[in-house]
């Protein structure tokens, strides 16, 4: 279990307690939305305020402790998997959300046909299915 009051400090960022909560929270609930991690944290902080929570998120964001996704559809999404320019597998019929690693090359996985004289520094990829369980409950309707 990562040491979140030394993450805090090595990010320059006070140690609170709604701060540790929401990292404890964002840990153990990957690719949570921001109503997850507020029911999450008010378990362990009764009367923490849902101003408090998305102040955390955006502070623990802004530093790279956390990263926030938004696929096409979705409400923001927060992981702890940070720095590692890896990408998500999303169920159309759930919603479910899974890590992808790059599948060839290193970061930024994809080279772009034409960077318009961007430096690229990182390439965001959803891949958009049907999960296992989706999957099979629609083949098990699909059959005679």
């Amino acid at each position: 279990m990562p040491d979140y009051a030394a993450l805090l400090r090595g990010a320059e960022l006070r140690v609170t307690r709604p701060r540790v909560a929401v990292l404890e929270a964002v840990h153990a609930r990957p690719h949570a939305d921001t109503e997850t991690i507020f029911g999450a944290v008010r378990t362990v902080l009764d009367g923490v305020s849902r101003q408090a929570v998305y102040d955390v998120l955006h502070a623990v964001t802004a530093v790279g402790l956390v990263r926030r996704i938004q696929p096409a559809g979705s409400v923001a999404r927060y992981e702890s998997r940070v720095g590692d320019n890896h990408h998500h597998v999303i169920c159309r019929s759930c919603g479910a959300i899974a890590d992808v690693d790059c599948a060839v090359g290193e970061a930024p996985c994809l080279t772009a046909s034409d960077d318009n004289g961007f430096l690229v520094e990182e390439a965001e990829v959803i891949y958009w299915g049907l999960c296992p369980d989706c999957s099979a409950t629609q083949t098990s309707r699909s059959k005679p």
